[in-house]
């Protein structure tokens, strides 16, 4: 059984990228921010053999861009809604299990994916809570249809969003919870990750160093 890894990516470009960010801490920090992350999630996950990785990109034209080097699998987005384009690689992915990420969660690592993966063997969806609210993925095992209502009527970026796309699915079909992780939208949210990346920096150079623990 084929396991499937999509990461929603648009092109990054500075100024196309993390809008809501870039109102707070500038556009061109908030491009860069964007672009790190996403060539290290690429790197990192198009490496691991426990899965098969694709990329749906927006905008459809940018197919070709140079970031996709490392990745030979890639779509098109499609010039919907948010709940459509997220909806589309479950409809169109060959058979097996898809778990979908966006490209803004730095603290992802593979074995939460793996987690997320496992959960699909108990249930028909997962999805993984995001802190403000949100959700940065969602999962599907896949083996009956995916249910109409899925993200209908939901509004994206907001406090309720995971609460409202819960509320939305049927009774009948089983939901599980992942890790709940930070993804970066807004400013609060980057300096979190500013701050903790500081302090995970700070221990390991102190690990290292010849005086540590003296």
């Amino acid at each position: 059984m084929i396991r499937h890894l999509v990461i929603l990516a648009r092109v990054p470009q500075v100024g196309r990228v993390k809008r809501r960010l870039a109102s707070e801490i500038g556009v061109l920090a908030a491009g860069r921010f964007y672009q790190s992350i996403l060539f290290e999630q690429i790197k990192r996950f198009a490496k691991d053999r426990r899965w098969t990785i694709w990329l749906f990109i927006t905008p459809d034209t940018a197919l070709g861009h140079p970031a996709w080097q490392r990745v030979g699998r890639r779509r098109p987005q499609g010039r919907h809604d948010l709940g459509r384009r997220m909806k589309l690689p479950f409809l169109s992915l060959p058979p097996g299990p898809v778990v979908l990420v966006g490209s803004d969660i730095p603290a992802m690592r593979p074995a939460h994916i793996a987690r997320a993966f496992a959960l699909l063997g108990q249930s028909d969806l997962v999805f993984g809570p995001a802190t403000d609210g949100g959700f940065w993925l969602v999962g599907a095992k896949r083996v009956r249809p995916l249910p109409q209502t899925l993200f209908t009527g939901v509004r994206w970026s907001t406090s309720t969003t995971l609460k409202e796309t819960l509320a939305g699915i049927p009774r009948h079909v089983t939901v599980a919870l992942a890790d709940t992780l930070d993804d970066i939208d807004d400013a609060a949210a980057y300096w979190r990750f500013r701050a903790s990346s500081s302090v995970r920096s700070d221990a390991k150079t102190g690990a290292q160093s010849p005086g540590a623990g003296c």
